[in-house]
């Protein structure tokens, strides 16, 4: 009489729905955890991965877009990315991509050895390709979805940044709730908070309600959603954290921890 009773009650109607709107597929996300780890990743635990990594492009893509409005633009170019990172230190995210992109060229700074001797980006680089600047090129579909979902369009070095970005930040994410189920919960938990002159100071770390996804509760097999939302608080700091957190907690509200 009934047909898969068990997936309408795992996912429900809503909650499809919403995760059907993602730009970053479940299937994609699975594929840059399983080149991080050979854990088990459950369906919300991907689709919270998703959610969190469109958060955090979204964010970056405003801002942007913001930049280029300034310019009368609608197209958006590489500089509009920089002035983007520049006002908001909160989507200073997937810094590794930088060392990987002619957009951030000479922002790096100098660095040098212990001898003084200055060290050229190809070293900086190190000799392996770090997975995540690997795989950036699977994002450019998703890529192309947020920018047209935000009414804007974006050069093609534009897009293969924000590919970039987006997986290099996923590859980290994955990696750090792969250590959050590893050790049983998140071992260093750290904050950062912005603070506006004549304004009250943030509430103190220990009351932070983030604190609670510090001690994890499941198996030792399986990512699930809590670990990717506890590896967000690794990640992100501010109002993008609450918010990606927030955003991806709503989604997957009728789903299952694992």
């Amino acid at each position: 009489m009934t047909t898969h009773p068990l997936r309408a009650e795992r996912s429900g109607p809503q909650t499809a729905s919403v995760v059907t709107d993602l730009p970053f597929k479940p299937q994609l996300v699975k594929a840059v955890f399983r080149d991080v780890t050979s854990l088990h990743v459950s369906r919300p635990a991907a689709w919270a991965a998703a959610s969190v990594t469109r958060t955090v492009l979204t964010e970056i893509i405003d801002g942007a877009r913001s930049a280029a409005a300034e310019e009368a633009r609608k197209r958006l170019i590489p500089k509009d990315l920089i002035s983007a990172i520049d006002r908001n230190v909160e989507v200073e995210v997937g810094s590794a991509w930088y060392l990987h992109s002619p957009t951030f060229h000479g922002l790096m700074g100098e660095v040098r050895n212990a001898d003084g001797a200055l060290v050229s980006l190809r070293e900086r680089r190190g000799a392996r390709t770090p997975s995540g600047v690997a795989g950036a090129h699977r994002f450019e579909a998703g890529v192309r979805r947020l920018l047209g979902s935000r009414g804007v369009r974006a050069v093609p070095s534009m897009v293969r940044d924000l590919d970039g970005i987006a997986s290099v930040f996923l590859t980290d994410l994955a990696r750090d709730a792969a250590k959050v189920v590893r050790e049983g919960g998140v071992k260093r938990f750290g904050t950062v908070s912005l603070v506006v002159p004549g304004e009250p100071s943030p509430a103190p770390l220990l009351k932070d309600p983030l604190l609670a996804l510090s001690t994890r509760r499941g198996d030792g097999r399986t990512v699930g959603r809590d670990d990717v939302l506890a590896a967000v608080t690794m990640q992100l700091f501010g109002d993008l954290r609450q918010r990606a957190i927030t955003e991806a907690a709503e989604m997957t509200r009728n789903t299952s921890a694992n």
